[in-house]
């Protein structure tokens, strides 16, 4: 699984990287040539795209690396904050693109309307973003890696920003060129909108919330299957660990079994738990006399 990992990881970088190295020196000079700020802001974005996938990249790396004395559940956090390294410095872009627009707007003598060439280029940036996103993402989504889906959410808001730039660049060549800027300060929110949803994402993530009560539903069917003196799985919590979570639960068995017996259903519910579910890294059972009734939230049982 972890060599599937590293070949998914590496695939989606190189990709990512390629295609937009290629779009960057495309856009920052066609939008010089064809008088195009929008153009420009988007080669700008586009430039961003290869630092947020390095980042990523290093994110996901660390987050590969097993556990050990100092991390005794591994390095998985490395993606989710990778993720919130890439909201900060997409968020320092924008800024950069939505200042340079509201100079332009107050400035309209330095406006210039963006001749045919800008618009071919936009359209070549909607169909080459459109690919390497989806890729990106499925990639991302198949290897479990919230880095690398962080990165192909980041792509993917370079085809808005095509479409928005071909709207402008249209509309500016039938007497509106004001509409240039208006399109970089667009395209400068719908990079602060992704930054967003990554940050709430990735905090989401390191906060430890469960991805949905279907998770937790299987992880307890699961439990009370995996034999027949476990029942009544309870007191489930779930730790996600950037791509891998962390499992604790609480199970009945007879009061009455011996320790060896208890030790070994307790085993027994955590292995099937690993190997029926990928998501699932770690899990801690603790057993409970079948009946008890006790408060889970005391620190010694009374």
């Amino acid at each position: 699984m972890d060599e599937l990992r590293n070949k998914g990881g590496k695939k989606a970088v190189t990709v990512a990287i390629i295609a937009n190295t290629f779009l960057t020196v495309f856009n920052i000079i066609v939008g010089m040539l064809s008088g195009s700020y929008a153009l420009i802001s988007e080669g700008g974005h586009t430039l961003s795209d290869i630092t947020t996938t390095i980042i990523a990249y290093i994110g996901f790396k660390i987050g590969q690396k097993p556990a050990d004395k100092e991390h005794p559940l591994g390095h998985g956090r490395a993606e989710a904050i990778s993720g919130l390294i890439i909201m900060l410095f997409l968020t320092m872009v924008a800024y950069e693109i939505m200042s340079g627009a509201i100079e332009k707007l107050f400035n309209p003598s330095t406006i210039t309307t963006p001749d045919i060439y800008a618009a071919v280029m936009a359209i070549f940036g909607i169909f080459i973003n459109y690919i390497i996103s989806e890729y990106i993402i499925r990639l991302g989504k198949q290897i479990n890696s919230p880095a690398i889906v962080a990165d192909g959410k980041h792509q993917k808001t370079d085809i808005f920003s095509s479409i928005a730039i071909l709207i402008g660049v249209l509309v500016s060549n039938i007497g509106y060129p004001i509409l240039d800027p208006i399109i970089g300060l667009i395209i400068g929110f719908l990079i602060l909108k992704t930054a967003y949803g990554i940050g709430k994402e990735n905090l989401d993530n390191i906060m430890g919330k469960i991805p949905s009560e279907k998770f937790v539903n299987e992880i307890r069917k699961i439990a009370n299957e995996s034999s027949d003196y476990a029942n009544n799985a309870h007191n489930i919590k779930v730790d996600y660990l950037g791509s891998y979570a962390a499992v604790t639960l609480h199970i009945e068995i007879d009061g009455n079994m011996t320790l060896n017996e208890s030790h070994k259903i307790v085993h027994i519910v955590q292995n099937n738990i690993i190997e029926r579910i990928p998501d699932v890294k770690y899990v801690n059972v603790h057993a409970c006399p079948k009946g008890l009734d006790y408060n889970h939230n005391q620190e010694i049982d009374k």
